[in-house]
């Protein structure tokens, strides 16, 4: 039996929620429907609900989208078919054919589909499809939403019968004018319509002298309107006729109705059905606005919630176009109760709310926006205290109400529950409040219950660490500029940063030395060491970060050049056998070039034959048989790898060529002036000499081993003598 209190449902914010989500509704009916969703009482009707939706976000990502369920509400057609001797006017039939398409074909579209929408299938299977309703209504309704002529024999003699009247009417009525008309006793409008009939437009002074029925006169009195006597007696008939009609179709209405009766609860099914359909819809897009996602359930009361956005702080900033703070955390037997601790604006309250409002949100059959690997499990009660609490309807002070909340949560605390405080233990003195917050928190420990706390008593912190299924965790903040970075840490308790932030906000240091002179030296030394414990946990949060990106990069460095590896060594393989085949070929020219010259010194021909002939024999032996096919593969993997070659032979030809061209386009370096003693050699050559004598254009060069006349115009300058 799964409970959860209305107070917890308005501190977890959860009517906003359900208000959003009823927006999505195209039904008031659907509407008002999505208003009540609340916790269900099985763990079985949870499950279905769940994956009911969770099918019809499927269908907005595949080709299979589910039929429009709009409808017109039928209650008030519902509550006539309930009465005796009543019947449906002509607009509610048309709606009970409407609604009744609309069910059959959502039903007959999931039994058609049942393989993509299981759950949806079973859910509709239940409704009856029949089209008796429809086709007893459309032979009496037209589309246009009239009573047609062949409803009854009776409706379609009196309807030709009316026909002929009007005829005559109308034919009784053209020879008046035209007769009156002639005599000219009519105004220049001749004619007009009073209570639906035609009128001659008479001149008030000709009155008398026209035979019919007075229906009335112009504003002026210039004109009287009459109705001719020859048209009164058909107009007579006509209304007769017409009453006969409106009667007819009464009974026509009231024997259909008398049809549709015995199908009440059919149509009650509908429009329930319809409605459902609607809340599923409306749980679906409300799920896709989010990413909601339907996670694993665990076997055992253990819950993992990885990157938990809280919905409504989401969707806002969505709107906005500011990010959300993502959280993660865990609750199983070996951590049953987390102690959240850090200074105020660090996120702690709305890390409570969104795992609360969560859970409210799962045990009612709407997804939740978490990471696809979290897990969850079902909570019998779930008990909150969030905000501020002070009761001015009752007189009661915030100590007072939290002292009646914990008295309740005392009261229905066990294992299966899950509570939820913000700020534990505040209202009262910091001493005795704290005293008796770690009492009550010791209570809900022994009862195995689930919770998570908010506080900044360092006594409940302590207990945190003390107990073995109790654990402390805290938000992270900036240790530099004291900002939040809204990421919680489980394993170690938050400093409140108070004398820092006051620090930080221009409250003079003297001030804060004498603050702290004035409480227990102890309780500074434990804040302080919490404060370098956050510290510390923060730096190496960033280097762990940084480590991973390094990490990843050197990965992604170490699968490139292993791909490129790998791309060097096929083309080496392919180059490898292209060369192996050029040095065949090689080796063949070879030997039919020596077989020629021997047979251009000797002449011998069938010598000439048998070499050519054993040479064939020989280089066939060596090869395989293949298919045509792989031969062409083989000709066509050849040709691409001898493009590939010739293609690069084909640039660092076309380099060299540039480079030449570059050179020889560049002005020639201007010649250094050769002295006696430089070193020198010729442009073409590789010895290195020595000049001994320099004689107008030409030098003598000493090589050591001899010496040579050389123009100045041929040497190049190695090295210049030394000064």
């Amino acid at each position: 039996m799964i409970h959860i209190h209305e107070k917890t449902s308005q501190d977890l914010e959860f009517p906003t929620v359900l208000q959003q989500v009823s927006e999505l509704c195209i039904t008031p009916l659907g509407n008002a429907s999505a208003l009540k969703i609340a916790p269900y009482k099985t763990k079985e009707e949870l499950q279905k609900s769940l994956h009911l939706t969770n099918e019809y976000v499927s269908s907005f990502y595949n080709d299979n989208r589910i039929p429009n369920h709009g409808f017109d509400t039928i209650s008030k057609e519902l509550k006539l078919l309930n009465i005796e001797n009543t019947y449906l006017e002509v607009h509610s039939l048309k709606k009970i054919v409407a609604i009744s398409t609309t069910a059959n074909e959502i039903v007959l579209f999931l039994k058609k589909f049942e393989e993509y929408y299981p759950n949806l299938n079973d859910f509709a299977s239940h409704i009856e499809v029949t089209k008796v309703l429809i086709e007893k209504i459309e032979s009496i309704v037209d589309r246009f939403g009239d009573i047609r002529d062949n409803a009854s024999v009776l409706l379609s003699e009196l309807r030709q019968s009316i026909n002929r009247v009007k005829g005559k009417i109308n034919q009784s009525f053209a020879a008046a004018l035209n007769t009156y008309h002639n005599l000219e006793y009519l105004d220049d409008i001749r004619e007009s319509v009073v209570d639906n009939r035609r009128v001659l437009a008479v001149k008030a002074m000709y009155r008398r002298k026209v035979k019919g029925s007075v229906m009335g006169g112009s504003k002026t009195g210039s004109i009287v309107y009459i109705e001719p006597e020859t048209t009164l007696q058909h107009s007579r008939e006509l209304n007769n006729l017409e009453y006969e009609e409106r009667e007819e179709i009464v009974r026509i209405l009231k024997e259909v109705t008398d049809f549709i009766r015995p199908f009440l609860p059919l149509l009650k099914d509908y429009q329930n059905f319809l409605i459902a359909m609607d809340v599923i819809a409306a749980k679906a897009k409300y799920a896709k606005s989010m990413n909601a996602i339907l996670p694993e359930f665990s076997e055992d009361k253990s819950m993992f919630l990885r990157d938990a956005y809280h919905p409504l702080l989401y969707l806002n900033n969505l709107e906005k176009k500011e990010k959300t703070f993502p959280q993660t955390i865990e609750l199983n037997k070996d951590s049953r109760i987390i102690v959240i601790s850090g200074p105020n604006a660090g996120g702690k309250s709305i890390t409570l709310k969104t795992i609360g409002l969560l859970q409210v949100m799962l045990q009612s059959g709407l997804l939740i926006p978490v990471h696809e690997r979290s897990k969850v499990c079902l909570f019998d009660r779930i008990l909150s205290d969030i905000g501020d609490n002070q009761s001015i309807e009752n007189h009661l002070s915030t100590y007072s109400y939290r002292l009646k909340q914990m008295n309740y949560f005392l009261r229905k605390c066990n294992k299966n529950t899950l509570f939820l405080i913000d700020e534990f233990g505040t209202g009262s003195d910091p001493e005795l409040g704290g005293a008796l917050a770690e009492t009550f928190l010791e209570e809900f420990y022994h009862r195995e219950a689930f919770g998570i706390i908010t506080t900044h008593y360092s006594n409940l912190k302590i207990l945190a660490t003390e107990l073995p299924y109790m654990i402390n965790a805290n938000m992270l903040f900036n240790e530099r500029t004291l900002e939040p970075m809204f990421k919680l840490v489980v394993g170690q308790a938050g400093s409140s940063f108070t004398f820092e932030v006051a620090q930080k906000n221009g409250i003079p240091y003297s001030l804060i030395n004498r603050a702290k002179k004035k409480i227990e030296r102890s309780k500074v030394r434990f804040d302080a060491t919490i404060a370098k414990l956050q510290k510390e946990r923060s730096r190496l949060e960033k280097t762990g970060q940084s480590l991973k990106i390094n990490e990843k990069k050197k990965e992604e460095e170490a699968d490139k050049l292993e791909e490129i590896n790998a791309k060097i060594q096929k083309k080496l393989e392919s180059y490898q056998e292209l060369y192996d085949s050029n040095q065949r070929l090689i080796y063949l020219g070879q030997k039919v070039n020596d077989i020629a010259e021997k047979y251009f010194s000797n002449k011998r021909k069938r010598e000439l034959m048998d070499e050519l002939f054993k040479l064939v024999q020989i280089e066939n032996s060596k090869r395989k048989k293949i298919s045509a096919r792989q031969k062409k593969a083989e000709k066509v993997k050849e040709k691409q790898v001898k493009q590939e070659v010739e293609k690069k032979v084909n640039v660092i030809r076309q380099k060299k060529k540039a480079e030449k061209k570059k050179a020889a386009e560049a002005p020639p370096k201007p010649k250094p002036i050769l002295k006696i003693g430089d070193r020198v050699r010729m442009e073409d050559g590789r010895a290195i000499g020595t000049i001994d004598k320099i004689e107008k254009t030409k030098a003598v060069v000493n090589y050591g081993m001899f010496t040579t006349n050389v123009s100045l115009e041929q040497l190049e300058l190695v090295e210049a003598v030394k000064k």
